[in-house]
């Protein structure tokens, strides 16, 4: 019998390793998404730059406060969060972006890196459903219909 009871705790460690490693991935994308924010508000240009401008600044505002929470809960499930840029882009699907492009192709950008992150947000619902990790099941679904939300609102931007 002791033996199952170490088997479980060890599969129960496991278990949150995962989690914490795709709560790492789910960050790395985030800052990721957040330097692309900020490339974009200081280099957009052209005839809808007031409104492309504030609108990536309040998305990269929103980035920073996510990114906190997302390393917090790494914290929080005894993990720790990586912290080093080049771990970030090794491990992130968002690229870097470019930011000689126009605000069309910069709001494409956006929306493609929301579709990532809602991947990754969702990978990470499911392993935390599987380990009853009520706290990170508190957080993250919302993620997902604000970006859908911003999805839609930037499509209905590009039509």
């Amino acid at each position: 019998m002791k033996n199952v009871k170490s088997n479980e705790a060890v599969a129960d460690l496991n278990a949150k390793e995962r989690e914490i490693e795709q709560l790492q991935v789910l960050l790395a994308n985030y800052q990721l998404y957040y330097q692309n924010l900020r490339n974009f508000h200081w280099n957009v240009g052209g005839s809808n730059f007031f409104q492309l401008h504030d609108k990536f600044e309040e998305l990269y505002n929103d980035a920073s406060d996510k990114v906190d929470e997302i390393a917090e809960r790494i914290l929080t499930l005894d993990g720790h969060p990586l912290g080093n840029f080049s771990d970030y882009v090794a491990i992130s699907s968002i690229q870097e972006a470019n930011s000689n492009c126009s605000g069309t192709e910069m709001v494409n950008q956006v929306i493609q890196s929301h579709n990532i992150l809602i991947e990754k947000v969702k990978e990470v619902i499911v392993e935390a459903n599987e380990n009853g990790d009520e706290g990170t099941l508190d957080i993250l679904p919302a993620y997902v219909s604000y970006f859908e939300k911003l999805n839609w609102m930037f499509k209905a931007y590009l039509r």
